[in-house]
């Protein structure tokens, strides 16, 4: 009985365990991408729009036909204008999230993926996201991908 008042002290240590306050951060980021994913399934660029910060950059590294790799950057308004123009197969890229790092505000995702257009395959890649966490929750900021029409696994 004499310890009885160290119990409040162990259980806010037991309650405020980093470990479990990483993973449920981890899972609102994981659920930021998903609704990314599940917009474009959708077609809904409001849904897309919502879960990216304002002035995020997008990136894609493609090849040039002499095989030199480079960097293009698209507006976000105009991969919006192009999940909400209306397309008759469905948009479904299937990803895998393969590692989340957070730290504080900032989040870092690395995603393989295959992209379908309908149920025919179109490419692969890697998604890598950067996210922040704002009052609105995690947003992204930055997202680069691959694109491979084959060598996928």
């Amino acid at each position: 009985m004499k310890y009885l008042h160290l119990f409040p002290l162990i259980l806010l240590i037991i309650c405020s365990n980093p470990a479990r306050a990483q993973s449920s951060e981890e899972e609102f980021v994981k659920s930021a991408i998903n609704k990314l994913f599940e917009g474009m399934r959708s077609g809904d660029s409001a849904m897309v729009k919502a879960v990216f910060a304002e002035g995020a950059v997008i990136q894609t590294i493609s090849t040039k036909k002499a095989g030199v790799p480079e960097v293009v950057t698209a507006p976000l308004q105009q991969f919006l204008n192009a999940v909400g123009t209306p397309h008759t197969d469905v948009w479904d890229e299937r990803i895998t999230v393969d590692r989340i790092m957070v730290d504080g505000p900032l989040a870092s995702v690395w995603t393989p993926y295959r992209f379908y257009i309908g149920e025919r395959f179109s490419h692969c890649g890697v998604n890598s996201f950067q996210l922040m966490k704002t009052a609105g929750g995690w947003k992204i900021i930055y997202l680069v991908d691959t694109r491979r029409a084959g060598d996928c696994p």
